[in-house]
């Protein structure tokens, strides 16, 4: 083997690296290099890992990179990570090129220059004689005042000729936009103050701080205190939030309060704009970095702080190709910095919980609510016994009408879109199902058809019974559109505002409808999970939970977690400006976790959790990783899971299944599962790195889906 092989991370499903020589006549491409490099019949972008030390392959059938892109461009510290995060979440070393470049480097082509989007004088352009060139005089007149944006200057009549002309002759350099002062916000009480004291004490080394607040509590101005401070010292500052809460009106917050642009990062981006925040990252122009979940690899010059706003939120889980957690790649990699990282919630998730417990994470109070107004006063509404329709009980309706008498505005929660969850039969008991799906269809009446959730496949909607042809076909259940039309009915003077996937489409649609809150009219919002997370609507007088007992009693032992945290969101929308109210609707008032939460103690609560876990053996007080499986036959799917079951040391893991997943069926394929469970991550995480090479070669593999998901998030 030629000592200038080198081994390339390549973007392919195989759980191995790759060994190439040397580009001829050029030395061997360091750690971290862009290459071009040939693989089967195609030419593929990698990165370069390090120097290989030799793969038993025959020398002379090792083909050499055929072309070094940039030496060196992604940094020591994040190729690091990336490895480690490719080994700990056993995913394939090739996802590193998809997660540590944009896609736009994921191409055979050049970096593209960084583009110039403000411009200003250089000294050379103050002091140039422009009587002959009327048209860079012009643009030197408009810049005199200070730096503008190439967009200005367009729509002032400079041409694109022009501004190129004065850049290569030195007239005119790029800049920055020019920093606003910023806005001075309220002043911190004394539990905001220690937060903040907490994490500047933090600024010179790792620590990691769970700011834990109530809803209104102001976490986020803790964040924005602590921020201040770091970028005068020239640091960078890296927010992470859940994918719904990366609003324009909460990146135009930051930046008036901090003074400085926001480079934003996340999926909506067009690759372009994506490639120049990856680039202002890595080269410390961009100060204040504010993205979801895959900003977390983003490289970073002069890193200061790390923020993962809502961390409990399930957003920040990858589902597909490297199943990371943001939030824990977030703390390794301030870990790594040697920078405080800050999880703030009001309903922390019960890992991070934990962590603060056994004296791994410092636990942050935030217990009051900034300003003047309290915690919403609870109320559970029992439906049992009272007549209900859409959902909606008669003293919901009297609740509603009083508040928005009061001029107060109104926020209904109910996680389910669609005018109807199930469509049945009354005659033969006949149910509208998927025929891809362990689901029923859901009907969509806008629309007129009925839809998978799961797989999104749809029908039109029957006129008749297709089993018995009896016309008695009845909806049940509410849905986010039967709830608008029923409140529609009931209050035709107000406006009836959805917030859900079918009518908010893109962050734009979103950002309206905030808007329209925004103005304090009296009006009700109905939606989704997306009206929960962490959004300021202080208009909000009475919140209200509908049909919240499913996830009381559901297989999945996440689920009462999700429905605490979802209830305590909730609620915490009412009351930002005044005494609020909250009504739970619940069949179980009973409920020792019900009636935890109506005392107003998530954190009661969620140690009421913890021990339920401790006693089931369930992470985390146990480490957990899963082998799944899909095929189109279910004794496809089952038998391999199997057959890898035999291949597991039960002496280092515990290993339960194969068990069939809560949605047994999704888009044609039969899910199963293997639960491998440790107290040793480290001994879970060497399990889970044998196992793939083992599986990877194995003739049951390539008749079915399978991946390995560590720290599952669904079951």
């Amino acid at each position: 083997m030629s000592s200038d092989a080198v081994q390339v991370a390549v973007p392919v499903p195989l759980y191995r690296l790759f060994d190439y020589l040397a580009p001829v006549g050029e030395p061997a491409p360091p750690p971290g290099s862009r290459v071009l490099v040939p693989f089967g019949n195609r030419k593929l972008v990698g990165v370069v890992t390090g120097r290989s030390n030799g793969s038993g392959i025959d020398p002379a059938r090792i083909k050499p990179v055929e072309r070094t892109f940039e030496a060196g461009l992604v940094d020591p510290e994040l190729l690091s990570l990336m490895r480690w995060a490719t080994r700990y979440y056993a995913a394939p070393p090739g996802e590193l090129v998809n997660h540590s470049l944009p896609a736009l480097l994921r191409r055979n082509r050049e970096m593209p220059a960084p583009r110039v989007h403000w411009l200003r004088l250089t000294s050379a352009g103050a002091q140039a004689d422009l009587e002959r060139a009327p048209r860079q005089r012009e643009v030197a007149e408009l810049l005199e005042a200070g730096p503008l944006s190439r967009e200005s200057l367009s729509e002032a009549g400079a041409s694109a000729a022009t501004l190129r002309r004065m850049f290569e002759t030195g007239l005119v350099e790029a800049c920055g936009p020019p920093q606003s002062p910023p806005v001075p916000g309220p002043e911190l009480n004394p539990d905001q103050r220690a937060a903040l004291a907490a994490i500047l004490n933090a600024r010179h080394r790792f620590e990691t701080l769970l700011l834990a607040g109530v809803t209104g509590s102001g976490k986020t101005e803790v964040y924005l205190q602590a921020a201040r401070h770091l970028l005068r010292r020239g640091r960078q500052i890296l927010v992470l939030v859940p994918e719904i809460g990366l609003t324009p009106q909460f990146v135009r917050r930051l930046e008036a309060r901090l003074g400085r642009k926001a480079h934003v990062f996340h999926s909506g981006l067009g690759e372009r704009e994506r490639l120049e925040t990856w680039q202002a990252a890595g080269s410390g122009e961009a100060e204040l970095l504010i993205g979801t979940r895959s900003a977390v690899f983003l490289p970073l010059k002069r890193p200061g702080l790390l923020i993962v706003d809502e961390e409990h939120d399930g957003s920040f889980k990858q589902f597909d190709a490297m199943r990371y957690h943001a939030r824990d790649v977030a703390v390794l990699r301030a870990s790594r910095l040697g920078i405080p990282v800050v999880l703030g919630s009001a309903t922390p998730s019960l890992e991070s919980l934990h962590n603060a417990e056994r004296g791994r994470y410092r636990m942050l109070l935030l217990p009051e609510r900034a300003g003047t107004s309290g915690q919403p006063h609870w109320r559970i509404d029992d439906p049992r016994g009272q007549r209900v329709e859409h959902g909606l009980t008669e003293k919901l309706v009297a609740r509603i009408r009083k508040t928005l008498d009061d001029g107060e505005q109104v926020l209904v929660y109910r996680n389910r879109r669609g005018y109807a969850p199930v469509l049945i039969c009354n005659e033969c008991g006949w149910q509208a199902d998927c025929d891809h799906c362990s689901a029923h269809l859901t009907w969509h009446r806008s629309a007129n058809r009925l839809n998978c959730h799961h797989c999104g496949r749809y029908r039109s909607v029957p006129v008749r019974c297709p089993e018995c042809h009896s016309p008695q076909i009845q909806a049940v259940g509410s849905g986010t559109e039967r709830i608008e039309a029923a409140l529609m009915e009931h209050f035709p003077d107000h406006p009836v505002l959805r917030a859900d996937r079918d009518v908010v489409r893109g962050r734009d649609d979103f950002e309206a409808l905030l808007d329209q809150v925004a103005t304090g009219e009296p009006c009700i919002l109905v939606g989704t999970q997306m009206l929960a997370k962490g959004h300021h609507l202080p208009g909000i007088g009475l919140a209200i939970m509908l049909d919240t007992d499913q996830l009381l009693f559901s297989a999945d032992f996440r689920a009462p977690e999700r429905l605490a945290q979802s209830i305590v969101q909730v609620a915490g929308r009412a009351g930002r400006a005044q005494q609020g109210r909250f009504v739970l609707q619940s069949r179980h008032p009973e409920h020792p976790l019900i009636q935890t939460l109506a005392g107003g103690d998530y954190l009661s609560a969620a140690r009421l959790m913890l021990e339920e876990r401790r006693d089931a053996g369930l992470p985390p007080w146990q480490n957990l990783a899963m082998v799944r499986a899909e095929a189109q036959k279910a004794s496809d799917a089952a038998g391999f899971l199997r057959e890898v079951a035999r291949l597991i040391d039960g002496k280092a893991v515990q290993v339960s299944g194969p068990l069939a997943a809560i949605l047994q069926r999704r888009a044609g394929f039969w899910r199963y599962q293997l639960w491998l469970m440790s107290e040793s991550r480290a001994a879970l995480g060497a399990e889970t790195a044998r196992l793939t090479g083992i599986i990877e070669g194995m003739p049951e593999a390539r008749t079915v889906r399978w991946h390995i998901d560590v720290d599952p998030m669904e079951v």
